[in-house]
């Protein structure tokens, strides 16, 4: 029997697994505001990571960086009762802007009301369509392509590190378009793009597609999304990109003046990934002896640990591990320099290598006085950690040999990395059900989730849509999208019986 990192196992209690993983690999911890979370500096590291990937692609698309203000006046959205409608549960509102001292200690000063109360940032389509408005004058303004990276606040009851909390960071992208057209092209091209994101550097394949009418945006004629698998068959949805249409642009007067001098309203998308990601790469790539990070998002994809015993002959290890690390940082896997960092902290080489295990960095390698010695190293590759006799599997050979390979070996890691996800979402997809109850029976089987349905779909709409809608809440069910490369519907709905116009997947999510 294998002794794990974590005392949770992910086929017992795939939630405390979670939970006990986040904390093991110093991710993040309670802020002492509920909903709300510390990210440690590896936790952070992954997202700057993330971040910087992510940017990277979004400005190679012709998108620009901005910021927008943390407080929005509530009137602004007044103009979008939809909009409001979908988030106003979980809207903070800042009424007041002074505290006083008391009796009782410092409370809120009623003499300093806001004229208007503030709404802390949800999401920005109230306050950058009310920029677009004041930017756009003519068709030669447009189009308008702007992305802000930032924080925001949406009041969650029920509470997940990273994956629902009430603040959490994210890119939001905005942008207005002529027509349709241009408008449906820019949602399309960035639903392409969280693809290629997700799966080249998260390592974490996705179905694209369209959400059904009940799950789009608020506010939205159409919504689009990436879903992921997690390992216990649940979906997450890992980034969204909405065509709005006119809806905003005519609630916040977002017009043009056109080729013949008429005025037209612009056609607007928003679209955004948040830390959520982070969540997903957890279930994702996460063992029982905790995170394993793909490389390209890895804050360090080497950690060196060098056998330290307090003692004069430390000297000549961390020479050696130097030397090591700066020949390492001079290649560049992924088009990067290599990140490389040699542990120097004085506890045990073994607990540093169990920190690094937990914390998923992609190659670790420990070097003793032997090693110096010989100019070898000894290596642990966290993709593959045990071998076939449950024992850690460390690999032993001369330094430059490694140092030759190290490129390759972390590209290696990259793609097995994603090639176990997919072929993980591939055999947990199923499309033998017919009828609602094989749907019933499909998902009652067993108390573990047993992956998603792909069915046939009718797209009912108003009082019949309600009613899916409610018999799948029973089942803790919910349709994720219609995926974009799915067969043609062939048969009946499965919820109505009426000829089905596409397929769409069901299944338990986050």
């Amino acid at each position: 029997m294998i002794k794990h990192a974590l005392s949770a196992h992910r086929a017992n209690d795939f939630s405390a697994w979670y939970q006990e993983l986040i904390t093991a690999a110093d991710l993040a911890e309670d802020s002492g505001v509920r909903g709300c979370m510390i990210m440690r500096p590896w936790g952070y590291g992954i997202w700057e990571r993330i971040q910087y990937l992510l940017d990277q692609k979004i400005k190679e698309t012709g998108h620009e960086n901005c910021y927008f203000p943390l407080f929005i006046p509530l009137s602004y959205f007044a103009k979008e009762a939809e909009h409001v409608d979908g988030f106003a549960k979980e809207m903070a509102v800042v009424t007041h802007h002074r505290l006083k001292g008391g009796e009782d200690g410092l409370a809120v000063d009623p003499d300093a009301k806001l004229e208007e109360p503030l709404v802390v940032r949800p999401t920005s389509e109230t306050v950058i369509g009310t920029a677009f408005s004041r930017w756009l004058q003519s068709w030669r303004d447009l189009p308008l392509m702007y992305n802000q990276w930032a924080n925001v606040v949406r009041w969650e009851m029920r509470t997940r590190m990273f994956l629902r909390t009430s603040e959490f960071l994210w890119q939001e992208g905005h942008t207005a378009h002529a027509d349709k057209e241009g408008a449906m092209e820019e949602t399309l091209k960035i639903l392409e793009l969280y693809r290629s994101f997700s799966e080249d550097c998260l390592a974490m394949p996705v179905i694209t597609g369209e959400k059904t009418e009940d799950e789009r945006f608020p506010g939205a004629d159409a919504t689009y999304s990436i879903e992921a698998m997690m390992q216990d068959g649940k979906a997450l949805q890992a980034g969204t990109s909405h065509y709005l249409g006119q809806n905003f642009s005519k609630a916040q007067n977002i017009r043009y003046q056109d080729k013949e001098g008429e005025f037209q309203f612009a056609h607007t998308t928003s679209w955004g990934a948040s830390t959520r990601l982070i969540g997903g790469v957890i279930m994702t790539h996460g063992d029982d002896d905790g995170l394993r990070v793909p490389p390209l998002i890895a804050p360090q994809q080497i950690v060196i640990i060098p056998m330290l015993r307090d003692k004069p002959e430390d000297a000549p290890i961390l020479e050696y591990c130097d030397t090591i690390a700066a020949q390492l940082r001079t290649h560049s896997p992924f088009g990067e320099k290599l990140r490389v960092i040699v542990d120097r902290k004085g506890a045990k080489a073994q607990n540093k290598r169990w920190s690094w295990v937990r914390k998923g960095a992609p190659l670790i390698l420990e070097i003793g006085g032997r090693d110096v010695e010989g100019g070898n190293i000894s290596l642990i590759d966290r993709s593959h950690l045990y071998n076939e006799n449950g024992k850690i599997a460390f690999q032993s050979m001369p330094q430059q040999e490694f140092i030759d390979n190290a490129t390759d070996r972390l590209e290696a890691i990259q793609e097995a990395l994603y090639s176990e996800a997919k072929v993980r979402l591939d055999d947990n997809i199923h499309r033998h059900v017919t009828d609602f109850s094989e749907l019933e029976e499909f998902f009652a089987k067993s108390n573990k989730n047993p992956g998603w349905l792909e069915v046939q779909w009718g797209k009912p709409s108003g009082e019949a849509l309600d009613k899916v809608v409610e018999r799948l809440k029973k089942l803790k069910l919910t349709i994720r999208n219609a995926p974009q490369n799915a067969d043609a519907a062939d048969g009946p709905c499965i919820f109505t019986g009426e000829n089905a116009v596409e397929r769409i997947l069901i299944g338990r999510s986050y």
